[in-house]
């Protein structure tokens, strides 16, 4: 008790700003903490009057008011922190869009709109692309496509954890897109389940890249780092379906408290032992695991790279697993080997062995040598007379048919990939579908890649009348050589593709008329283009063609190419 009764409390002043001391004087206590209320009292009382006098002068949204004559709004999915977001119409493209809208006098409304017109010059397709930030109205919106197929990582972990393959995929999709991402010097900050999205396809989707920091206010001193954590974060609920920290968070639970953090493969039996390791070197924890001692990923170029050096994780092979063990049935492991075979429960019967032959006696076996001795005789006579009219005939045309080492006109050229000296876009538009992109569909990385823009309405290009000769790669070879085939890798499937040459004496081609030659016919392709030509054409300059579009899943148009090898001598 006497401890208590000199104990002091320091509180403060709300008049002078001092700390008082107060032995065992409750009264003091309870006066200056009446006082600390009321000063928050009034505070929160001029903000929520700052905020009514900002709605007052922002228009009334509901479902049904419309956007610059064309968004309508449909349902509003948040509302916070002063934002709301909405699913909307696209009156004038009829399709369906996300919007986010904000009071121009909002703190945030200008970040938001130059974080949302930065995003949307990076054009890169594993975003969810921004395509429209306006201020009118006193309004700041910001339009973005919306995907009505595709599910949110949050809700696919929500029935249990993901196969290695399908996690696998997840991160090394998502690296590479954020890697690209801070290439072009943009962040995401606000990486979570949530902003995370599959299609039907498997290809994932990331939505808010830097718009959604701006909305929430967000900012880091290391951005980079900051995505790479979040990166090891997806991953490490992708195996584990929890969350790598204390707290509950998306619908996941969070590890055990006082554990701190320890890894997947710890946390679920069965876990890929490379993918667990993957995720602590993503993750803040000075490094790697205990049980390798890996260099820490600090950034998604570094994370990326640490993915694409793992070997490759193949999908289950579903129609020969069992469900069980996920392992291929071997008749070892269906226990019939040393056994008789069983079917539904009930022995099945061994087939029948043929009886042995009878003994032959010993005429028999004297027919069986006269028989074979005549045959073999018989062979000898014919393939003697077939060799003696060969050799007359090869006299009679005086010997010229004799396969020489030394004659060049019996030796076919050596087919090989060609180098590469440059490649180009081709695209009949005024501006280039993706400036200074072409030459990664010729850097012998499958990870990057040269593609179109998002069209809608047509597959070809938007069926606008300057865009009618699609876009695609022109590959120049240096000089004139033999092409007899080529080997694409595909951006997406469902692409429309032809292969053209130009005339030897063609320089610097540009337009379609420039290339003349077919080389290989115009087709759907799937992932691959790999086609040889009917014969070899001499060519400097190869057009990868592409005159027609797949759709995504966002009802937008788009292709492009991953990889380009031309063959032949």
């Amino acid at each position: 008790m006497a401890e208590r009764s000199t104990a002091a409390v320091d509180v403060a002043d709300t008049s002078g700003g001092k700390p008082l001391t107060a032995k065992a004087g409750k009264a003091t206590t309870d006066g200056a903490q009446a006082a600390i209320k009321t000063g928050t009292q009034k505070d929160t009382a001029r903000a929520e009057t700052q905020e009514a006098a900002r709605d007052a002068r922002t228009p009334e949204l509901h479902s049904g008011h419309k956007l610059a004559k064309r968004y309508r709004l449909e349902e509003c999915v948040t509302r916070l922190e002063g934002f709301s977001s909405w699913r909307a119409v696209d009156e004038k493209l009829r399709r369906a869009v996300g919007v986010h809208l904000l009071p121009a006098d909002h703190p945030r409304a200008r970040p938001v709109l130059a974080a949302a017109r930065s995003a949307a010059l990076l054009g890169d397709p594993r975003f969810v692309q921004v395509l429209d930030a306006v201020e009118e109205n006193d309004l700041v919106y910001v339009v973005h496509e919306w995907l009505p197929d595709a599910t949110e990582l949050s809700s696919v972990l929500a029935s249990g954890p993901m196969e290695p393959h399908d996690a696998y995929q997840l991160v090394s999709q998502v690296s590479q897109a954020m890697a690209a991402a801070h290439r072009e010097g943009l962040a995401h900050l606000r990486l979570h389940p949530g902003s995370v999205l599959r299609t039907e396809s498997g290809q994932y989707r990331i939505r808010g890249l830097a718009v959604m920091a701006a909305l929430r206010g967000i900012s880091s001193d290391r951005p980079q780092r900051t995505d790479t954590e979040a990166i090891g974060a997806l991953l490490y609920a992708a195996l584990t379906q929890r969350w790598p920290y204390e707290n509950n968070a998306y619908g996941l639970p969070g590890l055990p408290k006082g554990t701190g953090l320890i890894a997947p493969d710890q946390v679920r039996a069965g876990v890929h032992r490379g993918l667990s390791e993957l995720a602590m070197r993503a993750l803040v924890n000075d490094g790697a695991t205990a049980s390798r001692q890996e260099k820490p990923c600090a950034t998604p170029e570094e994370l990326a790279k640490a993915v694409a050096a793992m070997p490759r994780i193949r999908p289950p092979e579903t129609s020969f697993t069992t469900p069980s063990s996920g392992y291929p049935r071997t008749t070892y492991q269906q226990g019939t080997y040393g056994g008789p075979p069983t079917r539904a429960g009930r022995p099945v019967q061994p087939a029948p062995v043929p009886p042995p032959p009878p003994l032959q006696s010993r005429t028999g076996r004297a027919l069986k040598w006269c028989v074979s001795a005549l045959l073999i005789a018989a062979l000898g006579l014919g393939s003697w007379q077939l060799a003696d009219t060969l050799l007359k005939e090869g006299d009679s045309s005086g010997g010229n048919h004799a396969p020489s080492d030394d004659s060049e006109s019996d030796k076919k050229p050596e087919i090989k990939k060609l180098a590469i000296e440059k490649a180009t876009e081709f695209s009949p538009l005024d501006g280039p579908m993706a400036e200074g992109k072409a030459q990664l569909a010729v850097d012998g990385d499958l990870n990057t890649a040269w593609f179109t823009k998002a069209f809608y309405g047509h597959s070809n290009f938007g069926n606008l009348d300057n865009r009618r000769q699609g876009s695609g790669i022109i590959v120049d070879l240096g000089s004139v050589k033999n092409v007899s085939g080529v080997d694409v890798n595909m951006y997406r499937s469902g692409q429309t593709v032809e292969v053209l040459g130009a005339g030897p004496s063609a320089s610097t081609p540009s337009q379609l008329s420039d290339f003349q030659t077919n080389i290989i016919k115009r087709d759907q392709v799937g992932d691959e283009l790999k086609a040889n030509a009917d014969k070899p054409v001499k060519t400097r300059y190869v057009l990868i063609h592409i005159t027609d579009l797949p759709q995504e899943p966002s009802g937008s148009y788009r292709g492009g190419i991953s990889e380009i090898k031309i063959l032949g001598s």
